[in-house]
């Protein structure tokens, strides 16, 4: 694999955005993300500029990005950091300082190729570096419906915490949660 794994820059917003697109355009998109094309293609610049240099800053936000030799991107992750007492995104509000994994995509060309395992490496690492606050655990969500995503998240050393929440009062669907504790 010949793949940088690296955070994103502040100025990549236009680079952030079309991927986000296309993964939103992705067969799997309705089951992997709680987002839509048609939402995420009508919001401004000034959004994707403000949240790829939030992503940049990486205070409580770092998303990271699979970039080939060509410098084309070909997945990305982001990691939330989560606090008790902070605002609730989604799921449970946390017990201890934790990591929140969300916006996992990896293009189909490259799915298998080790990139999806890198980008876990490189943003479970950046979890465990931080000293302020320090992070207890790592977790994620994954649909009860998305059981390829369910397999590499286990494979990776996530386990279900047992905890699940529904998508939204109008799918009676579930996400459930998936966590990895600091060794």
């Amino acid at each position: 694999m010949d793949h940088v794994m690296r955070a994103v820059r502040a100025g990549e917003w236009a680079q952030a955005r079309r991927l986000r697109l296309e993964a939103l355009r992705d067969p799997a998109a309705p089951v992997a993300f709680l987002d839509s094309y048609e939402a995420a293609v009508e919001r401004p610049d000034g959004f994707w500029q403000d949240r790829t240099a939030a992503a940049a800053e990486g205070r409580d936000v770092r998303q990271f990005v699979a970039e080939s030799a060509e410098g084309e991107w070909v997945g990305t992750v982001t990691v939330l950091v989560e606090r008790p007492g902070d605002d609730v995104r989604f799921g449970e509000a946390p017990a201890v300082d934790q990591g929140h994994l969300v916006g996992v995509f990896v293009r189909p060309e490259v799915r298998g190729s080790g990139v999806a395992d890198a980008l876990f490496r490189v943003a479970v690492d950046w979890c465990w570096s931080l000293s302020a606050p320090r992070l207890e655990r790592v977790r994620l969500y994954v649909h009860e419906d998305n059981p390829r995503a369910a397999a590499f998240y286990r494979r990776f050393g996530f386990v279900p915490s047992g905890q699940r929440i529904p998508v939204s009062a109008e799918r009676p669907e579930w996400e459930l949660e998936y966590v990895m504790e600091r060794a």
